[in-house]
């Protein structure tokens, strides 16, 4: 089967959608010969990879939504049997240098969470990568009270790392959002500002929704 094109509005995406809500993983890659990997341990963005072939995304690992021309960006969801998210959602790589003047309204998290498409998948650690079963998927924009959390973690953390403190910053910090490594193993360092504004060495950081958050948006939506 020929790889998807991008969907061409957001009604043809929620089509793809609901076509592929009830299959596992596993029967989604066979219809379209898409390669499953024994352990998910070397694969762990297997899944991702597999939804956004599927549904046609076209960004890659550019700074911008999934599917660039819809401004929607996918997050799959990997939730228990009671419904709850079992880890954080990643979001964007930490800009750590050149951060004067940064300001949220410009920043990719707001791009990336201004519309998302939420795509949760029963993935219990006591079921196989290729049986895990994918849950309905649905639109989500940010309330206003939601974006402003959001906003003010941001602005939080990301001031701490322009006054060089970068090494303070742990996952406790944020209502909503946090700030982790995000580094395959620690050789992988980048420049960041140091505590007297000279450049220093650190781990690449990344943006991570806290599950509490993710928690909440599931329940706005399966609630109603």
């Amino acid at each position: 089967m020929n790889k998807p094109l991008p969907p061409k509005s957001i009604v043809e995406l929620m089509q793809r959608v609901e076509c592929i809500a009830g299959l596992t993983l596993g029967e989604l890659a066979q219809r379209y010969q898409f390669k499953s990997p024994e352990h998910l341990l070397r694969e762990k963005g297997w899944p991702g990879q597999l939804l956004e072939y599927v549904l046609g995304a076209s960004a890659g690992s550019k700074p911008v939504p999934d599917f660039e021309h819809l401004g929607v960006e996918l997050k799959s969801l990997p939730i228990d049997y009671n419904g709850k998210p079992l880890e954080t959602t990643y979001v964007s790589i930490v800009p750590l240098t050149n951060l004067t003047g940064a300001k949220w309204e410009d920043s990719t998290v707001k791009k990336k969470l201004n519309h998302v498409l939420w795509l949760p998948v029963l993935a219990e650690r006591d079921i196989q990568p290729v049986d895990r079963t994918i849950g309905s998927g649905f639109l989500w924009q940010p309330t206003q009270t939601q974006e402003a959390l959001l906003k003010r973690d941001w602005e939080e953390q990301i001031e701490l790392i322009a006054l060089g403190r970068v090494n303070e910053i742990s996952g406790h910090l944020g209502q909503v959002m946090q700030i982790r490594p995000k580094a395959a193993n620690s050789k992988v360092t980048t420049d960041a500002i140091g505590p007297n504004g000279k450049l220093i060495k650190t781990l690449p950081r990344g943006f991570y929704l806290k599950t509490s958050f993710t928690q909440s948006i599931l329940m706005q939506e399966f609630s109603a």
